[in-house]
C-alpha cells in the first residue's frame, strides 16, 4: 500500500477477557494485510490486481470473494458519483506521473482523450458465483488505491473484534477505525489536519464512538508548474487533476472502505457539487475550502462529535 500502519490497543484489564499475545497478534495482522496486497497492490507484478491488469482477454477473470466485494462496493459508489469515483482512472493517474510510473512530461489533450476511451467504470464487469470480473475493453485497468486502505483497515478491525478486543484504534495511511474507548477510558480522539504543506497542524478535533474516518486532499502529493497547482486526484470526467477549492474532505462512516471511496468521490465532485452529494447520500463530512490565503469550512457534524474545548486559530 505504499504506507504505515498504526494500531493501539489500550491494556484495560479484563477477567473475563485477557489481553492476547502481542508478538502472535502482530504476526496474524501483518499476514492479513500481506494476503490484501497480494490482491489488491499495483505495486506487486503478481497480484491479482496486476496480472488483472496485465491481460487483455475479454473472459472471466476468478478473483476471491473478497476482492469482488471491494471491486462491487467501488462500482456502487462510482453508480452513485456519476463517475467522481472511478476505479479504472490508473492510466490518466500514471499519465500525469503520479501512479506506478513516474512521467516528468506534461501531458498533452490528444494523450488524455486516447487514454479516456480505455476509461470507465461502465467497461468492468463482475459475477458474483463463481467470482469474477472481466473487462470490454482489453485496456482496462483497475486502481484500488482509493478504497483497499480503507478495507485493510475494516479487515484489521474484524480480526481483533474476533479476538473478543473491544477497543481499539486502526490506523492505515490516515484511515481510521475506532471501537470503544482508549486507555484514559474516554472516547477516541482523533485530528483533522490543516491542508497546509508547510507544517502539520490540526484544523478540527474529533470525538469517535465506534466509528471510521476517511480523510481525501490535495495538500501533500502534487506538483507545481507554471506557478499552477496539480493534484493527484484526477477527475475522471476532463482527464485532469481537480482545481477547485476545495482542499480537503474527511467523512465519517460506520465502514472506513465506504468512507475512504466516498471522500475521494466528494473530492473530485468540488465544492458545491460535493456538498449537494454528501447530503443526497447521508454522508457525515467535513469540508474544507481554499478562500485566497485562507480556509473555510463546511460540515454537518453533530457538536458531540467535535473536540470544543480548545479553540483551533485560524
Amino acid at each position: 500500500m505504499g504506507t504505515q500502519y498504526h494500531i493501539s490497543i489500550p491494556l484495560i484489564s479484563s477477567s473475563t477477557h485477557p489481553q492476547p499475545n502481542q508478538k502472535h497478534l502482530k504476526k496474524e495482522i501483518d499476514g492479513l494485510l500481506q494476503a490484501i496486497n497480494q490482491e489488491m497492490s499495483t505495486y506487486i507484478a503478481d497480484s491479482t490486481i496486476s496480472r488483472f491488469n496485465q491481460s487483455h482477454s475479454p473472459a472471466w477473470f476468478p478473483v476471491s470473494k473478497e476482492f469482488l466485494y471491494v471491486i462491487q462496493s467501488a462500482q456502487k459508489i462510482s453508480l452513485d458519483s456519476q463517475g467522481a469515483f472511478d476505479i479504472t482512472v490508473m492510466p490518466l493517474v500514471n499519465l500525469w506521473g503520479f501512479g506506478t510510473s513516474s512521467n516528468n512530461k506534461f501531458p498533452t489533450q490528444a494523450e488524455i482523450n486516447d487514454l479516456r476511451n480505455n476509461i470507465g467504470y461502465q467497461l468492468l464487469e463482475t459475477q458474483q458465483y463463481p467470482p469474477a470480473i472481466r473487462k470490454k475493453n482489453p485496456k482496462l485497468m483497475i486502481d484500488l488505491s482509493a478504497i483497499a486502505k480503507g478495507y485493510a483497515v475494516d479487515a484489521v478491525a474484524d480480526l481483533l473484534r474476533q479476538k473478543s478486543l473491544k477497543n481499539f484504534l486502526v490506523e492505515i495511511g490516515g484511515e481510521i477505525r475506532t471501537q470503544g474507548k482508549n486507555k484514559n477510558k474516554t472516547l477516541w480522539k482523533v485530528a483533522i489536519e490543516k491542508p497546509t504543506t508547510l507544517q502539520r497542524s490540526v484544523q478540527q478535533g474529533l470525538l469517535l464512538d465506534n466509528i471510521a474516518v476517511a480523510t481525501s486532499g490535495d495538500y501533500r502529493n502534487y506538483y507545481e508548474k507554471a506557478g499552477k497547482r496539480y493534484s493527484h486526484t484526477i477527475n475522471p470526467k476532463t482527464g485532469k487533476p481537480i482545481t477547485h477549492k476545495l482542499a480537503s474532505v474527511t467523512v465519517l462512516h460506520q465502514s472506513t472502505m465506504i468512507a475512504d471511496a466516498q471522500a475521494t468521490a466528494i473530492m473530485v465532485l468540488g465544492e458545491q457539487k460535493g456538498k449537494e452529494y454528501a447530503q443526497k447520500q447521508g454522508l457525515e463530512v467535513y469540508m474544507i475550502f481554499r478562500e485566497g490565503g485562507k480556509f473555510s469550512v463546511w460540515h454537518n457534524l453533530s457538536t458531540k462529535r467535535l473536540l470544543l474545548h480548545r479553540p483551533l486559530h485560524h
